[in-house]
């Protein structure tokens, strides 16, 4: 059986569950992707109601958090890519949250 490009769905995220230490992505096809939140320094740091305003862009390709400028492609999670902030950035976003 040969299955064409077009065949292919792309999987979108539809929803997002934030625990102290997981991210949790609830794609379209019914799969649930858990990442450690870890891999995400902004995440791991933000507060609760900054981790709470999350919205999907691209219809759902990735996630947004607008407090804390930290964006998220399915694709990237789906390839299990961390962050790729450098720690001279982290260090300055994080002085300027006082921390």
């Amino acid at each position: 059986m040969n299955i064409s490009p077009g065949d292919i769905r792309r999987p979108t995220a539809v929803n997002v569950i934030l625990s102290a230490d997981t991210l949790t992505v609830e794609l379209s096809d019914g799969r649930a992707l858990s990442v450690p939140l870890a891999w995400y320094p902004r995440l791991l740091h933000a507060t609760q109601p900054e981790r709470a305003h999350w919205r999907l862009i691209g219809r759902g390709e990735g996630i947004q958090w607008p407090g804390i400028e930290e964006d998220l492609s399915v694709d990237g999670l789906l390839a299990g890519r961390p962050s790729k902030e450098s720690a001279a950035s982290l260090k300055t976003w994080l002085n300027a949250r006082g921390l």
